[in-house]
């Protein structure tokens, strides 16, 4: 299946794509420059239909979790204070997009949409640390259950495009899609103090699927009694 946020550019580039070898096998009589061109657009349009696709996804049923909002690898852990939304010392989970995985962005947990900014940047490789606050960025607070996280979806060196379908008072649920990144891309998930991580340093996530880390939800103990 191809995302909805990517239908148009898959249409734009397979029609260039049958343009461009129509146009070459009708003017040109050289066979070797014919099916050279035919099998780089062949391998132009099966990348973009690569890298817009969006397979379904099974979130797993636990309530106090915190789910992996994009595909990749775990680049970056640390303990920060977060100042503009969670104003409170977090984890920060970074996970790096290569243009071969899937870019669709899910919501991480259930709750209302409190905070959506759209950040101007740089566009510096995105698995370097700083891009998390100088590239081109959106930051998106969600609360639920007395839980709040932040995400940011982060333009790289080649994305030029953030596609973020949230606005404030929204309703979010874990495991929705909710926008994607063009091109390459980084994720941050800010989870506050205290989360337990379930994931560790250069792991594999799947958007919607691994569980990055467990909470507990205010009003209830640890051990499941209600305070």
């Amino acid at each position: 299946m191809i995302t909805e946020y990517g239908v148009g550019t898959v249409k734009i580039v397979l029609l260039c794509a049958a343009v461009v070898v129509l146009a070459v096998f009708y003017f040109l009589e050289d066979a070797f420059v014919q099916y050279t061109v035919l099998i780089i657009c062949v391998c132009c349009s099966l990348l973009v239909l690569n890298f817009f696709r969006d397979p379904d996804r099974q979130t797993p049923i636990t309530d106090n979790c915190v789910i992996a909002p994009a595909d990749g690898k775990v680049v970056l852990i640390k303990d920060l204070v977060e100042r503009e939304y969670l104003k409170c010392p977090a984890i920060q989970v970074s996970i790096f997009m290569s243009p071969l995985n899937v870019h669709v962005n899910r919501f991480p947990i259930s709750g209302v949409v409190e905070y959506f900014q759209h950040i101007q940047g740089e566009h510096l490789v995105a698995f370097a640390e700083k891009s998390s606050t100088g590239n081109e960025r959106t930051q998106i607070g969600i609360a639920g259950y007395g839980y709040k996280i932040m995400i940011r979806q982060i333009a790289g060196a080649v994305a030029r495009r953030i596609v973020a379908n949230v606005g404030e008072g929204q309703e979010a649920t874990r495991g929705e899609r909710f926008g994607m990144i063009k091109f390459g891309s980084r994720v941050d998930v800010l989870m506050p103090k205290p989360t337990t991580l379930a994931v560790h340093l250069h792991d594999r996530v799947t958007a919607g699927e691994t569980i990055l880390g467990y909470y507990v939800p205010a009003g209830i103990t640890e051990k499941g009694i209600v305070s």
